[in-house]
């Protein structure tokens, strides 16, 4: 029997690593999948406005080590280190995603009108921007709006997952006329199925996107192979 598949994470935040391995075991069971942590990273890139080169170098550091493990791919769960993540998957033999591309690929299937609901305001702007970013490049009309879900991240951190998925809900519910719905952050996963409960539009969270996607880039690889 061949080994199975082994792919590396690294997260940010552990808020990020329960909702990607039930992606996993959901969509793709039997990848060995291993978990790299820095949580200083959000701690750090939520007291400055921009990404610094200190917290970029660690981005890609962390890419490097990874490499070493064997992975067949490396999956990034935190969204507010964008360009550093594409600078690592620049340098690197291996397919390198970051957190949200695969989710904002399937957005565009569903319509024009794009909202994406938000916990981690240091994230917000470098998200969206790649969102345009991926819009011009695809020559769509899309647009994108943010909604902040006030004091949801706050109440998962304090361990109420009941209220941080009910204040992503009321976002939700709260913003018209949407063609989808994008969860932003890996750890707002959880609350899909509330916010599902309050729409009959498309809830698309980045770990489920993401699985599909690297599944998709690694079985492709492979194949080429």
């Amino acid at each position: 029997m061949p080994d199975p598949v082994r792919l590396s994470l690294i997260h940010a935040t552990r808020l990020a690593i329960d909702p990607v391995e039930a992606a996993f075991r959901e969509a793709w069971p039997e990848a060995e999948i291993l978990s790299l942590l820095d949580e200083g990273l959000s701690v750090d890139r939520a007291k400055d406005a921009a990404l610094t080169p200190e917290l970029a170098a660690r981005i890609i550091t962390l890419a490097r080590y990874a490499e070493g493990t064997g992975p067949a791919g490396i999956l990034y769960t935190c969204s507010a280190f964008g360009e550093a993540i594409e600078e690592a998957a620049r340098t690197s033999p291996l397919p390198v995603l970051k957190p949200n591309e695969a989710m904002f690929e399937e957005a565009f299937g569903h319509g024009p009108r794009v909202a994406m609901i938000y916990t981690f305001p240091a994230a917000a702007d470098g998200m969206a921007d790649e969102f345009r970013e991926e819009a011009a490049r695809r020559d769509s009309g899309a647009r994108l709006t943010t909604v902040f879900a006030e004091g949801a991240r706050e109440a998962l951190n304090g361990g109420d997952a009941d209220t941080h998925n009910r204040l992503i809900a009321e976002a939700v519910a709260r913003t018209a006329d949407e063609d989808v719905f994008l969860l932003a952050h890996f750890s707002m996963a959880p609350a899909a199925p509330a916010c599902r409960a309050v729409t009959d539009r498309p809830i698309l969270t980045a770990p489920e996107a993401a699985v599909r996607k690297m599944k998709a880039l690694v079985e492709a690889r492979e194949g080429a192979g």
